[in-house]
């Protein structure tokens, strides 16, 4: 995201402050974004997106986030690259999931 690249990580347990209770995180400062392992790859894929949302506007310079909009803008993105990318799996393999 404008020249910062992401690491994403699949993780056994996504921590934010004591709470385990989330299916992704990012992590600005570090530059990473943590996927709840245990998820179906289709909602893996959903939570990228809705964490490389977050990245984005961060990148973009907005410090805060209604996360309503970012879940609306996520969903939409998901279907769209969903849609382009039939027959395109490469996109989603592991290895493949960094974003610069």
């Amino acid at each position: 995201m404008g020249g910062i690249w992401y690491e994403i990580k699949e993780v056994p347990a996504v921590d934010i402050a004591g709470d385990k209770n989330y299916l992704g995180a990012c992590d600005y400062e570090n530059q990473i974004i943590e996927i709840l392992g245990s998820l179906p790859e289709t909602r893996k894929r959903q939570v990228l997106i809705h964490e490389l949302t977050h990245a984005i506007l961060y990148e973009a310079g907005y410090q805060e986030h209604d996360e309503e909009l970012v879940e609306r803008f996520s969903i939409v993105a998901y279907q769209v690259i969903e849609d382009l990318g039939k027959g395109e799996e490469r996109i989603w393999q592991k290895g493949n999931m960094q974003t610069g």
